[in-house]
Parts: structure tokens; sequence; C-alpha cells
């Protein structure tokens, strides 16, 4: 029936254009999915960014432990304990991510999700026992143009795998948790400190009470950077969490050319908030340059 549907309606994947052999919900190819890039190498024990081999030899700031750190985070330590994604931001999982967002391609949510499953199960043996999930969220006016939020449909396929997968570890989802106070415009061209005053207090916590003494996990669907991940687990922190760490499906990976940082950011990147001024000299592998989406993820 698949192969007679085909034949009348034919179907093509979203991401190469080549035929489908069966009728799908998720007009993927298998041969797609086997091309997400995954990241590897050495990575900062703390955003997850790709270390180079110089990186590893640089000592962690005082006072802390001896895993290699990446510039920034030696800088200025971010406000969450660890960040980890599943892979990077290029290719396959880039054309995913826009179909999902941009293409309203709903059901692909699922099989990314469990990617990011894969990526917050990297937190396991080291993260609480119990955790609250927040999906950082969209202003509403955003919210409303696209219909849905994309970290929040991932977080809650993720955990319907981890659930199975990890049973004991006790995550709820709270997507109320956070709030947008305003619509940060996009960071396409943005230097480093704009990107950082961007996304400066653009976020809230709803009930500060159901936030006191708790583990917070953010999820989001890109880390660039980190300015949304600082921005938010700022917020977190101030309405008294005791942790805050941070799962996405991908990050741009970023790669020193002059021993600075000049940037090309893709649409949906944001910042390092705690990047001190706008040095010259990286790249962000991935990015590109798109205006038109607007609110930026991690």
């Amino acid at each position: 029936m698949d192969a007679l549907g085909c034949a009348l309606l034919p179907a093509f994947c979203t991401l190469c254009g080549s035929p489908l052999p069966q009728l799908s919900s998720v007009p993927i190819c298998n041969a797609c999915w086997t091309e997400f890039p995954v990241q590897s190498g050495p990575s900062c024990a703390c955003c997850g960014d790709t270390l180079a081999a110089p990186a590893l030899s640089s000592g962690p700031p005082v006072g802390t432990s001896s895993a290699a750190l990446c510039r920034p985070c030696r800088l200025a330590p971010p406000p969450f304990v660890r960040a980890v994604a599943y892979g990077l931001y290029q290719d396959r999982m880039k054309q995913a991510i826009h179909a999902l967002k941009y293409d309203r391609l709903h059901p692909a949510a699922r099989r990314l999700g469990r990617m990011l499953a894969e990526a917050i199960a990297q937190l396991a043996a080291e993260a609480p026992a119990e955790m609250l999930v927040v999906p950082v969220p969209l202003h509403r006016s955003k919210n409303a143009q696209r219909g849905f939020n994309q970290a929040r449909s991932l977080a809650a396929h993720a955990l319907g795998f981890l659930r199975k997968t990890h049973p004991e570890w006790r995550l709820t989802l709270a997507p109320s948790t956070l709030m947008r106070l305003r619509a940060t415009e996009s960071q396409a061209g943005l230097t480093f400190r704009q990107r950082r005053l961007n996304v400066r207090g653009a976020f809230t916590v709803s009930d500060p009470s159901a936030v006191a003494g708790k583990h917070i996990l953010v999820i989001d669907d890109i880390f660039t950077t980190g300015a949304t991940a600082r921005a938010a687990a700022q917020a977190l922190a101030r309405a008294g969490a005791a942790s805050v760490w941070v799962a996405t499906l991908a990050r741009a990976r970023r790669v020193s050319n002059t021993g600075g940082f000049a940037v090309a950011y893709d649409d949906e990147t944001e910042d390092n908030p705690g990047l001190p001024g706008n040095a010259p000299g990286a790249t962000l592998q991935g990015a590109s340059v798109f205006s038109s989406h607007g609110q930026p993820s991690f």
C-alpha cells in the first residue's frame, strides 16, 4: 500500500529531496537520519564547547577543579554547572531544526527529542536525582506567530524516552517556570556586547517559591555561545535555584583563528554575556547569515 501510495502521491525527503520509499508523517529519509553530525572529541567541562589542543593544557581558574575549560568559561564562569548537546548545528541537524521550527514539521520533534534525551543522559552520573525541566520560553508574540515552542516540544519527547531508559531519574517538566519579559531582537549582525545586552534581563521566574532549593535542567534547541543559557540560569539562580544545568539538541562550534573572538553568527545564535569586550578572531562553524526568523536560541 505504501509503494502504491508513493507512486500515486510521490513524497520526497525534506532534507535531501530524495524520493521516500514509503509514506510517512516525518518526511525525512533514513539516510539523512544517519548523517546528523555528532559532537565528539575533547570539550569544555562546563559549556561543552570543542577544545583545541592548546586549550587542553590551559589551567582552570584558581579554586576550580582540574577539568579542562574553554577560555570564555575560565574568564567568566557561567552560572550553570554544565551544558551538554547531542550534535553540531550544521548540515542535516541544522536543516532538521529549521524544518521543525519554521516549516512546522512537528512530527520530527519525536526523533529529535530522542537525540536530546541522549544528550541529557550524559548528565545522569553527576546531576541530581530530582530536577525540574524548564524549556526556554518564547515571548508571547513569537509564540503566537510560530504556534508552538520547539524547546517545550523537544523536552516533552526527550522526557518520554528518559522515563524508559532512566526510570529512577525524577525529571519533571515545568514549562511555565521561566517567562520571557520582552521580545529580543534578532541576533544576526550583533557584536558580543550587543548580544549580551540583548538578552540581559529578558527572563524572570513566574513563581520563585516553586524554584527555591530545586535543581533545574534548562532545555533549548541550540547552544551557540551561551548568552541565553547564562541569562536564563541567572534568573533561576536569583529565584533561589540550588543548581542549573543545560541541555540542547545541537550546538555551534567556535573555532579560534587569531586568538580572539570575532564571530559569524546564525540567525538563532547568541553571545556569551560573560566574555569581556568584543575581541576579534573566531568563527562559529555551521553559522550562516539569516535575519528573518527573529527569536534567538542559546
